[in-house]
């Protein structure tokens, strides 16, 4: 590993711009942690998410891994939601060096537009698990067009991670696109959102994540999307008579590291963390789907709250009227986002099977799947932005 000695100062500049005490504090904190010539190596991950959260979870596993496989040798240490600032501020320090890991979903489309890829809507099986296998295949996942998008910015990706189903909840029940006429719904400020939610005769509508419990309790906004954690952790689901399920898209995160600090990393360091990435995509499925599970059975238990899981021939009327808005991705990122959209389709059989009916919230691991074995490719089957139009993340 060639380390910079410049980089803890430029933590320090990173947060202290933002004038905030809170982030003038971990900017200390960053300097103290700085390991002496010979000690310990310290890797750190920024996350969008809380403790307890998918990305948390993740990152915790994969911090074990790397212990592990390093005999010690590399602590990965985290950093939540709110240690390192906002999401741009997590963003802006990856991509300087500052930290050399971090998640990026929904808020990364201004950063790299071609991971708007992920917003749009029935491009997935309905199998959790082999989206997840699909999207952390070696196809996919080092995909020469891939790769290019988070490199010109300065990132390497390293691994996708589906952290459950969008799922809507209304004050009405939903199951054709008649129903969304007039209901006014919450959506990032991005504009594959905006034309996919208009086809579905919606009335989108963006608002502040901080300001979206009360917009739904004082009914300034009819309708929300959010994975069911989401719902639960921010108490959406009591101000909603009816969560709906179209298993339309689901929340999806990339891990990405500093393409310098990757590119100067050891060829058995760059080994172990590919070891790590692999041997997560069992665990991480099993832990999103038991986490979405939990969540879920708590809402239920709490509320009143109507459960709708659409038929595979109302999710067929969604889904044609989603399509037109793929030409939209190509329209604002190009070639390379439409070369992208095309493997992941050719993946996934040309999107979405409509053959399923309810969806399962608990799904087995594939124990065919070895810890450290990539999945081969006979085995596989909360996004948004553009440069005018910045996105906000799902951060709970």
């Amino acid at each position: 590993m060639k380390w910079r000695n410049a980089w803890v100062g430029a933590v320090a500049l990173a947060l202290a711009a933002c004038g905030d005490d809170a982030e003038q504090q971990a900017a200390q904190s960053l300097r103290d942690e700085q390991p002496a010539t010979g000690q310990v190596e310290i890797w750190r991950f920024g996350l969008e998410e809380i403790e307890g959260s998918v990305q948390y979870e993740y990152a915790n596993r994969f911090a074990e891994i790397i212990s592990e496989k390093t005999d010690g040798q590399v602590e990965v240490r985290l950093f939540p939601y709110g240690q390192l600032g906002g999401l741009t501020d997590i963003y802006d320090q990856v991509q300087a060096g500052a930290v050399q890991l971090a998640f990026g979903s929904g808020f990364l489309g201004g950063t790299v537009p071609e991971s708007q890829l992920f917003s749009l809507n029935f491009i997935l099986t309905d199998d959790e698990l082999r989206n997840t296998q699909i999207l952390n295949g070696e196809d996919f996942r080092k995909n020469e067009d891939l790769i290019d998008a988070f490199r010109e910015r300065s990132l390497h990706p390293l691994a996708i991670v589906p952290e459950g189903w969008q799922v809507w909840t209304a004050n009405k029940p939903v199951r054709a696109p008649e129903d969304f006429a007039g209901l006014s719904i919450r959506v990032m400020d991005n504009r594959l959102l905006r034309d996919t939610y208009s086809a579905y005769g919606a009335n989108p509508t963006t608002m502040e994540y901080g300001e979206l419990y009360s917009g739904l309790q004082l009914g300034q906004l009819d309708a929300n999307i959010q994975p069911v954690f989401a719902h639960q952790e921010m108490d959406f689901y009591q101000v909603q008579d009816y969560m709906i399920f179209a298993n339309q898209a689901q929340f999806i995160a990339t891990v990405m590291a500093n393409a310098d600090w990757y590119d100067n990393l050891s060829d058995e360091h760059e080994q172990i963390i590919e070891d790590a990435v692999v041997e997560m995509v069992p665990h991480i499925h099993e832990v999103q789907t038991r986490l979405n599970s939990e969540r879920l059975d708590i809402i239920t238990e709490n509320s009143d709250i109507e459960i709708i899981y659409l038929t595979p021939e109302e999710r067929a009327v969604f889904r044609e009227r989603s399509l037109p808005v793929r030409d939209v991705f190509v329209d604002i990122v190009g070639t390379r986002g439409e070369k992208l959209l095309d493997v992941l389709l050719e993946q996934v059989g040309e999107g979405v099977s409509v053959a399923a009916s309810e969806p399962v919230m608990v799904t087995e691991t594939n124990d065919s799947i070895d810890s450290g074995e990539s999945p081969a490719q006979t085995d596989l089957d909360h996004a948004d932005n553009t440069n005018d139009n910045t996105a906000e993340s799902v951060t709970r």
